[in-house]
Parts: structure tokens; sequence; C-alpha cells
């Protein structure tokens, strides 16, 4: 059976209790505020105007997405493969949605609102680091906040390091691209230039 309406849905889902339809709140609290502060990952969900999505990984040091308020946080961006993707689908579609996780924590904290992009100068000077200005400065309006639970973490194994794939289980970048493009230098090449670029362009 394709389930292609509520009703649909409501055949094959029971209804949520009512502790999970009451946990999003408008504004950040303090356990919100903590596990953000804590945070050195997050993945970015944003959509063009014509509705395609785009997931994007962000990362940093713990507290490198800053609470500017109840309402408010605000993220640097760091260099990355300019293909703005994510930035571009901002202007287009501010709505976006945020997952962000902690190691060795299976819970995690999912994220709603609206994207601003800013070059403004007080904003850029809180996210310099290592001498280094961000790109630009996202800033979030919260529409809201909950956490989600560990049932993903725990069948995943995420943080279990036996669980991880061994060197060599899965190919390199430099193979992949050669692969998959033809790009037309030996793999170990282009993994060194990635391995340069990260060392060198990380901030």
């Amino acid at each position: 059976m394709r389930l292609d309406s509520r009703d649909a849905l409501s055949s094959v889902y029971a209804k949520p209790t009512r502790m999970i339809r009451d946990k999003a709140l408008p504004r950040l609290d303090k356990h919100s505020r903590h596990f953000i502060a804590l945070s050195p990952f997050f993945c970015l969900r944003s959509s063009a105007a014509d509705g395609t999505g785009d997931v994007s990984p962000r990362g940093g040091e713990p507290g490198f997405v800053q609470v500017l308020d109840d309402t408010q946080i605000a993220f640097p961006d760091r260099p990355g493969n300019n293909r703005l993707d994510t930035l571009t689908n901002m202007v287009e579609n501010p709505k976006v949605g945020m997952l962000f996780f902690l190691p060795g924590v299976e819970e995690m904290l999912r994220l709603n609102g609206s994207a601003t992009i800013t070059t403004e100068g007080a904003l850029m000077q809180r996210f310099v680091h290592e001498g280094k200005r961000p790109r630009s400065v996202i800033v979030i309006a919260i529409q809201d906040v909950y956490f989600h639970c560990s049932k993903a973490l725990k069948r995943s194994a995420l943080w279990n390091p036996e669980k991880h794939v061994p060197p060599g289980g899965f190919p390199t970048l430099g193979q992949i691209a050669r692969d998959q493009i033809g790009f037309p230098l030996p793999s170990r090449l282009i993994d060194m230039a990635l391995r340069h670029d990260a060392k060198k362009n990380l901030y």
C-alpha cells in the first residue's frame, strides 16, 4: 500500500505520546544551550525555491555555534568547496533545519528556523579563529527546537569504535574522483592535494 496521505500514514503509525508531541519549544532553554555549546558537529538541511533539498555537514571546535539570545544562534561559514549549494538555497528559501550531534551522547538536538547570511563586522569578529575570519556568518532565527531520541544512534552504533570502517575498507576520495569523473591524475596525487588543502585551508 502506498502511503500518500495523512490518513494512510495514520493507518500504519500510532499517534505520538503527549511528551513527544509537546516537546518542541519555541526558544532555547538551558539544556539546548548546553548541548549547542558542547557540540562540534551538525548537519544543515536547506532547500531551493523549487523544493530541491540539500544536507551539508558543518564542524568546528566545541562552541563554534554561538547562542546570540533565546531565539537566535549564529555560526561561521568556513572555507569549503565553493559550490555554495547551501548558501544559494538560503537566499532562495531561508527555511532550514539543523541536527546537532555530541560525540558519545546518543541523543541529538533538532532545530528549525530561518537563515540570514551576513558579513556584518561585529558578528564576523566573533568568529575569528587562529587569526582567520570566516567567509560569512549565518544567523538562524529559531522556530522550534527539541531533543531527538537515541534510537537511530543506538541502531547505528555510530560512536562504537569497534564498528568503525577499517583503513582500506573504503576507497579514498582520490580513487573515487578517478573512477567517477576521470580526473587526469593518479589517485595518490589527488589524495595528497586534498590533504594539503584540508591542512592549509581548514579555517
